[in-house]
């Protein structure tokens, strides 16, 4: 990911990891036997374990045949992708370990250990955390919420640079919208050959999605009381 950060408040990691399982469509499983893609084959209970339902020429499958007592160990990989097309779009990566067992229906795999890799660094999540934790309830309309604010408001995007000091927006070529939470709004600031990512934290946490139009238009009238520029993005070296 190799990008700079700007801290402010943030969801605490159990909530970004929940937030990750909760919405990625596809995982990457691996076992003694090998690794499978999966696709659109997983779900998530209420406390963070994973069903899956892997073809039956699977390596998964086959991993549960061979393995002693039906109980391999298992890794599995999940990555978070901006919905908004940017250089770098994974945003974070989830990384469960623990063991696959076979029910009548489905196999259950319960994570015995949480790491995730995100803008961060490397985060150990405590398991009982991520138990407890419920994604961030923006989490589901996020990609819906970015990609309109990048296709239909590109004038607000920039405006909302005034909030970020003008020495971060030197160099700056093009700024995207890149990640919404209930604390707040990251834009991506691309330069020609590196990138960071900037925070905008909201007033106060959205509680549902109605919150978010009203949070965004705090964002912009502050922008808009401030004097000096939105950004005007420097042309590209030839």
């Amino acid at each position: 990911m190799g990008v700079r950060h700007i801290s402010t408040t943030m969801p605490a990691a159990a909530a970004r990891a929940r937030s990750v399982l909760a919405t990625a469509w596809s995982c990457a499983v691996t076992t003694e036997i090998g690794r499978d893609e999966l696709l659109g084959a997983h779900s998530v209970s209420e406390r963070g374990a994973v069903r899956l339902d892997p073809p039956e020429d699977s390596a998964l499958a086959a991993a549960l045949i061979c393995a002693p007592r039906g109980e391999p160990s298992t890794l599995v990989e999940f990555a978070d992708v901006s919905p908004v097309p940017v250089r770098d779009r994974v945003r974070s990566r989830l990384w469960l370990s623990g063991s696959l067992t076979a029910t009548r229906d489905e196999l259950v795999f319960e994570p015995t250990a949480v790491v995730l890799h995100d803008t961060h660094g490397r985060t150990g999540v405590d398991l009982e955390e991520f138990a407890l934790a419920d994604p961030d309830p923006l989490a589901h309309a996020e990609s819906r919420l970015l990609t309109h604010l990048a296709d239909s408001h590109p004038d607000a995007v920039e405006q909302l640079t005034r909030l970020i000091a003008a020495e971060s927006l030197s160099g700056v070529v093009n700024v995207k919208p890149f990640a919404i939470d209930r604390h707040g709004l990251t834009l991506r600031l691309e330069r020609v050959s590196s990138q960071a990512d900037v925070r905008l934290p909201f007033h106060a946490p959205v509680e549902d999605l109605g919150q978010v139009t009203e949070c965004m238009h705090a964002l912009l009238t502050k922008a808009r009381l401030l004097r000096r520029p939105a950004l005007r993005p420097a042309p590209p070296e030839s």
